[in-house]
């Protein structure tokens, strides 16, 4: 069975893409039911909506992505079970169980048509990124989203900040990184000591915004007030636009403020309807563009 997996997946072609994203698609268990999640359904969905080409690498149960992604180019590492997170509210806080972690994604399931993307967004949730994955796109701006790499869990599968014991060897790689403050578990020496590791970090802050550093310059950026229905995946749908606006166009300010935009407006619907739409990302480019 894995070798006719692999012989489907080198029979079927794939077309070059403008944006690849890379990490686990998840299954999230909430009150109503097992739903998808993950970095890469967020983001691609947001990419997709800025009209690019979208390529995602991620391991799931099939071969196909889910119907929640449709039109979207996909390399899909078969494992039996995918990776799989619970919320729980408690008298303490929300408390993150991780149930089960799926397979690492291998670099060698890149098919050649996409060892030449521009823009690469590493989004691990669990660890499943391997740092070889970067010398992968020795061309591409390669943006990264280190949730992931932040967490650490216990025998009971809870949920902690963790060590990044291989930060010093992957944030010189990146052209952008977005961190949120719940990552580094409000750290500011952490955050500190991020900054003077990769070239431009942003750090987002909920209904705060995101302050972003480039060198020794900082410049923090407010969103709009909206009523929060859901802000599940508002900091993927944040990386995707800023990695895909700044590195197409050079324009920090912009992308920073096109991100901060959408992505306040994303809360205002449940899990993956949050993604801006076509025509809501040309309402937001507008009004930044007249803001300008």
């Amino acid at each position: 069975m894995a070798q006719q997996s692999i012989q489907m997946r080198e029979q079927k072609i794939y077309t070059p893409v403008d944006y690849l994203v890379i990490g686990h698609l998840t299954q999230d268990l909430t009150l109503s039911g097992s739903v998808t999640g993950g970095t890469v359904a967020y983001a691609a969905l947001t990419a997709a909506a800025m009209n690019l080409r979208v390529g995602v690498l991620t391991a799931f149960p099939g071969t196909a992505l889910p119907p929640e992604l449709p039109h979207i180019q996909a390399v899909v590492q078969p494992v039996t079970r995918a990776t799989t997170f619970e919320n729980r509210t408690t008298p303490d806080g929300r408390v993150q169980i991780i149930h089960h972690m799926a397979a690492e994604i291998q670099p060698d399931r890149i098919p050649p048509a996409w060892r030449g993307t521009p823009i690469v967004h590493l989004g691990p949730v669990a660890h499943e990124i391997p740092a070889s994955m970067l010398d992968a796109f020795p061309n591409a701006r390669i943006g990264i989203t280190p949730q992931g790499w932040l967490r650490q869990w216990d025998q009971q599968g809870r949920v902690t900040s963790g060590d990044w014991a291989q930060a010093g060897s992957i944030l010189p790689k990146a052209a952008a990184v977005v961190i949120s403050v719940e990552d580094v578990n409000r750290d500011e020496d952490l955050i500190a000591h991020y900054r003077s590791q990769t070239p431009l970090l942003v750090v987002t802050e909920g209904d705060r915004g995101a302050r972003i550093y480039q060198g020794e310059k900082m410049v923090r950026y407010l969103p709009p007030v909206i009523s929060e229905v859901d802000a599940t995946g508002a900091g993927d749908i944040f990386a995707a636009i800023f990695f895909c606006h700044y590195f197409q166009t050079g324009n920090l300010d912009s992308a920073a403020r096109l991100a901060t935009l959408a992505a306040a407006h994303s809360i205002a619907r449940p899990g993956l309807k949050g993604p801006p739409q076509p025509a809501e990302m040309q309402t937001y480019l507008a009004e930044i563009n007249e803001e300008a």
